[in-house]
């Protein structure tokens, strides 16, 4: 009766089949490493063969990143083999079996983000970490808190809903599309803050025009006026290194389905040690009482091959590795920069700086309307992207990211180049 044990083999490609029997011993393994993946080679040979990892639908280039990323093969593989085991024995992975699983993707996720893992609570999206930092706080009316002009709707709706309407005063300061430094911006949150100011609200990365907001600088501002700052980390984490402990934040909220490749409707939450007593769970049940991190992620049922399959794309990114996927991600940038220099068909509405932006482009076709170029775009060459038309950007938004290669990247200046 051999055969009556539960195995689970394990391959290059992710996790593969199990059999659950009565012995119920054997526990997925951890996914083990591409020794491609992770060699250091950094030619565009490698990056090809990254490129590799991510099937796309025949005929279609991605340059929409920044609205929903896709998952690598070996991130698809192993959240369907969770799947699988789930449904094979659903009762006893669902509420205790997966702990020590759990645990591990919190591990890695504190360890991307440089963080404690009693500071890593795994959540559902950005938008759930900014309703739970919006609903948690007991401000008073006349209190203030601080929101650029470029957050994001799942930023700014949650402290309309939750906080404005108690009579707390959002402050909107506007943040210029093309800033010349980080000083500058620095500026403008400082001369909006007052006595009254509370929270600083902001982007890590905005999602407008890619614009890089200097998170360290104004968490150092904010501390000094007694001021918490939280940040939207939806297009941050896992484009560029994120070391929060030296960025100072209290709270920071990403989407892992975005640059990370995680499977979708999974994210991470940070909440800075000293921070976390002023967090108050947006659900309760069984385990309210918890005292650790763990209290703001008490949904009972919850889709838990999803946030195991996070931990793949956590080990997906970990082999690669964050210093070189930040160093792809500006020499994507800076080669497709290259490719309109002088051209006065063309306007960049991204600032120019390494600073100041990375991944996320906005560039106008001078004359044109954003979504006819857009249209264009897909329909003749099978290039997907994002209209940006606010702000008076009237520009494609274009997410370069780690599967894209030079060689997408000549198709899509080249097929910009015909529209003009």
């Amino acid at each position: 009766m051999k055969s009556r044990r539960m195995f689970i083999k394990s391959a290059l490609t992710g996790i593969a089949g199990s059999a659950l029997f009565s012995n119920l011993e054997a526990r997925p393994l951890v996914l083990p490493a591409k020794t491609t993946l992770a060699s250091p080679d950094n030619t565009e040979s490698y990056w090809e063969m990254v490129k590799q990892q991510f099937p796309f639908a025949s005929g279609l280039y991605y340059f929409n990143n920044g609205s929903l990323g896709p998952s690598p093969t070996m991130v698809r593989s192993a959240t369907n083999e969770y799947r699988k085991i789930l449904d094979e024995f659903p009762s006893r992975y669902m509420w205790g079996d997966w702990d020590d699983e759990k645990e591990t993707v919190r591990k890695q996720a504190a360890q991307l983000l440089n963080t404690s893992e009693e500071e890593i609570a795994l959540i559902h999206n950005t938008t759930e970490g900014m309703n739970l930092i919006a609903r948690s706080f007991d401000l008073r009316p006349g209190d203030e808190v601080i929101l650029a002009d470029h957050e994001h709707t799942s930023g700014t709706i949650p402290w309309q809903v939750w906080q404005e309407t108690k009579g707390i005063k959002l402050v909107k300061p506007v943040l210029p599309i093309m800033p010349s430094s980080v000083d500058e911006l620095v500026s403008i949150y400082k001369k909006a803050i007052t006595p009254r100011t509370k929270v600083i609200s902001m982007c890590h990365i905005v999602n407008t025009n890619g614009m890089i907001l200097p998170i360290k600088e104004i968490s150092e501002l904010a501390h000094k006026n007694g001021i918490l700052v939280a940040v939207d980390g939806a297009q941050g984490a896992g484009m560029l290194k994120a070391d929060l402990h030296d960025m100072g934040c209290d709270y920071y909220a990403a989407s892992s389905h975005k640059w990370l490749f995680s499977p979708k409707g999974v994210g991470i939450f940070y909440a800075r040690k000293e921070s976390q007593h002023l967090l108050k769970p947006l659900i309760v049940c069984k385990g309210h009482t918890d005292k650790t991190i763990r209290r703001l992620e008490n949904y009972n049922t919850r889709n838990l091959p999803e946030v195991l399959g996070l931990g793949a794309a956590l080990s997906f990114h970990q082999l690669i590795g964050s210093d070189k996927i930040e160093a792809r991600t500006f020499e994507l940038k800076n080669y497709f920069k290259s490719k309109f220099e002088g051209n006065s068909k063309f306007r960049f509405k991204s600032p120019a700086s390494n600073q100041l932006s990375a991944g996320i482009q906005v560039l106008e076709v001078v004359g044109q309307d954003v979504n006819e170029v857009q249209d264009k775009l897909f329909n003749k060459y099978g290039i997907d992207t994002r209209p940006m038309a606010t702000f008076g950007l009237n520009g494609l938004r274009i997410s370069l990211s780690i599967y894209n290669t030079k060689t997408d990247v000549d198709y899509l200046a080249n097929a910009l180049k015909d529209i003009s």
